[in-house]
């Protein structure tokens, strides 16, 4: 390259730069201005519903096309109780997975085990969903249900998340099988950050004498938590707004029940169920703010994760 050649490449690149400096700002403001017309999209779609129930749409359980009565309450307790389950029964599975295959796990069992947790990810969740209708359900009906019903259904305060006759589906059947399709998600997040982890943290923790648990606990935990809860996060709005393996089991009851064994219904369920049949503008405005309160939902659990990271780097600030 001649002197010239260099003189006028080192002149043209600010240019460049700043060429590429808009670039990547009008892909940042894309997002932006993709949530903002979702947002006002639903907004707009609500106003019928918004205009006649207010708030009150939020708090009541009825839902009857005919009569024109709607109200959210049944399909935001199914969603917020299945995404519960699943959550309860997917973490501390995936961090087992996960810890099993990056410290405790044989190399020849590693490659194998992590493909295989890819591949549940690739699932689609029609499968899953047929898979716990014809599969899952039956089986959880016949062996499962009834043993917790007999068991549980006596306790105090917890005895009626288990009463009533074991029909299979049901909300409990629905987190059940969230359950599943989440675990894969989170466990290859939680895996790929603590292979992430630098060796020489975790060896000189073993040189001390700790035990896997304590490296776990005091090392790499530590290290990786914004991960790990990113990870978490991800499996969280994976359930929060899975539609077709919920549709398949949870009964799709627009009935508002104590109990985890009954059916019921959710935010995504009712719309892949009921936005195909909506006849008139009251009835499609309750499914469109349905769908808004689903996006609201979303927002404040991911509102809530950053504010728990920030606490936690500053809480560590603090102690350092």
């Amino acid at each position: 390259m001649s002197a010239a050649q260099a003189n006028r490449r080192i002149q043209f690149a600010p240019w460049k730069d700043v060429a590429f400096e808009w670039l990547t700002r009008a892909f940042a403001l894309l997002v932006f201005s993709l949530l903002a017309a979702i947002l006002i999209a639903l907004v707009i779609g609500s106003q019928p519903t918004l205009a006649k129930y207010g708030p009150a749409f939020v708090a009541s359980a009825e839902w009857d096309p005919v009569r024109e009565e709607f109200g959210a309450l049944v399909p935001i307790y199914g969603t917020l109780m299945t995404s519960l389950i699943a959550m309860l029964i997917g973490v501390p599975a995936s961090f087992g997975i996960a810890l099993f295959l990056t410290e405790l796990s044989p190399a020849w069992l590693k490659r194998p085990l992590g493909t295989a947790i890819e591949l549940l990810a690739a699932i689609p969740s029609i499968i899953y969903g047929m898979w716990g209708l014809f599969v899952f359900a039956p089986q959880f009906q016949a062996h499962v249900q009834p043993w917790l019903s007999e068991r549980l259904s006596g306790w105090p305060v917890i005895g009626a998340l288990f009463e009533g006759p074991p029909i299979g589906i049901g909300m409990l059947t629905a987190g059940l099988i969230l359950s599943i399709m989440v675990i894969p998600f989170i466990t290859a997040v939680m895996r790929d950050v603590f292979d992430l982890v630098p060796p020489m943290l975790k060896e000189s923790a073993y040189g001390l004498g700790a035990t896997t648990w304590e490296v776990v606990w005091r090392v790499v935990l530590p290290y990786t938590k914004v991960g790990v809860i990113g990870g978490i996060m991800l499996g969280l709005g994976r359930a929060l707004g899975e539609t077709m393996a919920v549709t398949f089991v949870i009964g799709n009851a627009h009935r508002l029940s104590a109990s985890l064994l009954a059916p019921g219904n959710s935010i995504a369920s009712a719309l892949a169920n009921e936005f195909t049949e909506a006849v008139g503008d009251l009835y499609f405005s309750a499914l469109i703010e349905l769908g808004l309160i689903l996006f609201l939902i979303t927002t404040i659990v991911l509102a809530l994760s950053k504010l728990l990271l920030s606490s936690l780097t500053r809480g560590e600030g603090a102690r350092t």
